[in-house]
């Protein structure tokens, strides 16, 4: 008696729902990725008020950011700026919070000028430890 052999089953994976894993697979990963966010100044900014605060000038130290990357000084009212590297701003600011501890440093940042150089001059505030500081655009 002869006995027959089967025949061999090729093993097939069926392909005809590969689109709708496929797109499963996307929509999954799609929904579970987490995206990082950039983070910008970390500013702790004062609740609004309706009333606005009248600052005597001879309290105000005006930080001009100009597109150029040069800083400039000047003090109240008085029209004469000084130029000031980004580097020696701290120290100055020092010396001017030991001499009027209300004093308000305005940074005046020109639209044409780049941010990096705004934050470079607020990181030299910062480590001057002022802590009255206005954020301007410059007209």
């Amino acid at each position: 008696m002869l006995i027959k052999r089967k025949n061999k089953v090729d093993a097939e994976i069926p392909n005809a729902s590969m689109a709708d894993i496929a797109f499963l697979l996307l929509v999954f990963f799609l929904t579970t990725t987490v995206f990082n966010e950039e983070k910008g100044l970390e500013l702790l900014l004062p609740e609004s008020k309706a009333q606005e605060i009248q600052v005597s000038q001879k309290n105000m130290l005006h930080i001009i950011v100009n597109p150029d990357g040069r800083i400039t000084l000047k003090k109240g009212k008085n029209p004469e700026e000084q130029p000031i590297p980004v580097d020696g701003l701290a120290e100055r600011m020092r010396q001017e919070i030991a001499l009027n501890p209300k004093i308000i440093a305005a940074v005046k940042t020109n639209p044409d000028a780049t941010y990096d150089q705004m934050v470079q001059v607020l990181d030299e505030l910062q480590q001057a430890e002022a802590s009255r500081i206005s954020l301007q655009m410059l007209k």
